[in-house]
């Protein structure tokens, strides 16, 4: 987008650890609570997408969320894969979520389990008042680089996988100076609070050492010219006329 402005949409998806591989809830319990104190240091706001069934077992999580300031997004009911489920289980699915979650705040943001949505799902998000999607990722095929607009509903890729901001500084600062205009950058609690387990894509630079890491990471950025967002925002970013014509049925 011509002018497009540097935008940093920092965001963190609360699920279960690790799922698949895991049943345990540390992320919720000790992760979460530190990843919001750093968002307070920074004085930065976040776009929290909550998985309904944990937003059932962890009301007070959620509320925290709320109350310092950042945006509650779904991450669908049950951290079900949506692409491999029939297509009425999705829907299902994504409604529910939405209907958990919005007895806590508003929702306007959705991202799916594995950043794979469906796109026959899309009509769904916009039906049920969804306007920002951030299911697409720019290092998954069709390697999204910046906003779209497809069925109506923004689309914001995840810029990079959120095991890139477990690497070391020295590695990892060279490679956000090549991250475009408009950046997504994603952390999980499970990722803050550490977790023990057998594959070390899981726990390898884990724990509360990401957090400083996650804090050079943002300093870093806003000392570029991003300027922190929420997912809510993004349809801001684009041109109101353009904007108009592409949220159109079946515009891209």
């Amino acid at each position: 987008m011509r002018g497009q402005p540097m935008a940093l949409f920092l965001s963190s998806d609360v699920e279960q650890d690790a799922p698949p591989y895991m049943n345990t809830e540390r992320g919720i319990v000790e992760g979460l609570p530190r990843l919001l104190e750093l968002l307070d240091e920074l004085k930065v706001r976040a776009t929290f997408f909550v998985v309904g069934r944990v937003a059932e077992r962890h009301p007070r999580a959620v509320y925290n969320i709320i109350e310092r300031g950042h945006e509650l997004g779904s991450h669908g009911y049950a951290h079900v894969r949506l692409d491999r489920v029939p297509l009425r289980e999705a829907e299902d699915d994504v409604r529910r979520s939405l209907r958990v979650l919005r007895d806590f705040s508003e929702v306007k943001s959705f991202r799916a389990p594995n950043l794979k949505l469906p796109r026959q799902l899309l009509p769904v998000l916009r039906e049920e008042g969804v306007s920002v999607d951030a299911s697409l990722a720019s290092y998954k095929p069709p390697f999204p680089r910046g906003l779209t607009v497809e069925g109506g509903v923004v689309r914001v890729p995840a810029t990079v996988t959120s095991s890139v901001l477990r690497v070391p500084w020295a590695l990892q600062r060279p490679l956000l100076a090549l991250m475009p205009r408009v950046t997504t950058l994603f952390v999980h609690p499970w990722e803050v609070s550490g977790v023990v387990h057998w594959r070390p894509d899981i726990w390898v630079g884990t724990g509360p050492r990401l957090l400083g890491l996650l804090r050079n990471a943002v300093s870093y950025m806003v000392r570029r010219g991003y300027r922190p967002m929420t997912m809510s925002e993004a349809p801001s970013l684009l041109d109101n006329i353009n904007f108009r014509a592409l949220a159109q049925p079946g515009g891209r």
